[in-house]
């Protein structure tokens, strides 16, 4: 989209002198930096979507505008609305200055990278404290999409050497889900949607997975990515989470979600990152490893 267009029918945007586009990441929203006279920095995001998906993303904005009030750190909501003629939808929100956590964790010190995860694990804190509206229990939602993902999983033609153990695994623990709360759940939160700048955390972006549900199934992003960037941040986001006090009962369920993501996470990549599958794969025995094929909830890494 070029510059002249989104003049044309965003209001909010008149004073922007520069856009560009912006590829990173697995969303299909088109996205778009934009800058204003003179500025380094973007002032605003634009994120567009088909208009099929209008209510969906007018849900994903007030749902940014919901932890914006809270007082988290993420993009300041500007403007939401739609375009008949380009059969899209937009938003348009202010940029988060600094850089992707993923890129520039592994270049902090120890220390930093725990301050930045204990951050981070205080902020997630602040967002889960926005309760569901009306609906079903989280274990019986929770449990119908495991098995309508196990069906999938069992059609892909991939079929895991130790699945009788993760299933095992997940059949003698899935009750901890019941009476679980319905929170506000990020569902994407790991280091590649936060925010990093001046070597401290700054924000957290990117809530178009965004759902509601047991506010420890946001945990399960460090078991398959966070991991791999900053063992220290993983730490630092636990701690800051619970301020120094680790309940037992978060490494049960830590765990349990850790494995029940197993199976869609071969089936998603299938479908969209096919090429991603070796190092999937890879990203799962991982976690087996540090659970000892899990015989233990707490995984070696945080020991």
């Amino acid at each position: 989209m070029d510059l002249s267009t989104i003049k044309a029918y965003i209001p909010e945007l008149q004073k922007c002198s520069r856009v560009a586009q912006v590829f990173k990441g697995f969303s299909y929203d088109g996205k778009y930096f934009l800058y204003e006279d003179g500025g380094e920095q973007p002032r605003y995001v634009l994120r567009t979507s088909r208009l099929s998906q209008l209510e969906q993303k007018r849900l994903e904005y007030e749902m940014v505008s919901h932890v914006y009030g809270l007082g988290v750190r993420t993009s300041e909501p500007v403007a939401f609305g739609s375009i008949d003629a380009l059969d899209i939808c937009y938003m348009v929100l202010g940029y988060v200055k600094g850089e992707d956590a993923a890129d520039c964790l592994p270049s902090l010190t120890d220390s930093e990278q725990v301050q930045v995860g204990i951050q981070a694990g205080r902020e997630l804190k602040l967002m889960h404290e926005l309760a569901a509206p009306p609906m079903d229990s989280w274990h019986d939602r929770r449990l119908f999409k495991h098995n309508r993902y196990l069906e999938k999983y069992r059609e892909c033609g991939i079929k895991l050497k130790d699945e009788a153990i993760i299933l095992a695994f997940i059949e003698d623990n899935k009750g901890l889900m019941k009476d679980r709360p319905n929170r506000f759940q990020h569902d994407d939160f790991h280091p590649s949607n936060l925010i990093v700048h001046n070597r401290q955390y700054a924000g957290v972006i990117d809530f178009n997975r965004f759902d509601w549900g047991d506010p420890y199934h946001d945990f399960l992003k460090i078991a398959y990515f966070s991991r791999e960037v900053s063992i220290p941040f993983c730490r630092g986001q636990i701690q800051g989470y619970f301020n120094g006090d680790v309940p037992e009962s978060f490494w049960s369920l830590y765990a349990l979600y850790s494995a029940i993501i197993i199976f869609p996470s071969i089936t998603w990549t299938l479908q969209v990152v096919p090429e991603q599958i070796e190092s999937m794969l890879a990203r799962i025995q991982v976690v087996l490893d540090d659970h000892h094929n899990f015989n233990t909830v707490i995984p070696g890494w945080y020991k």
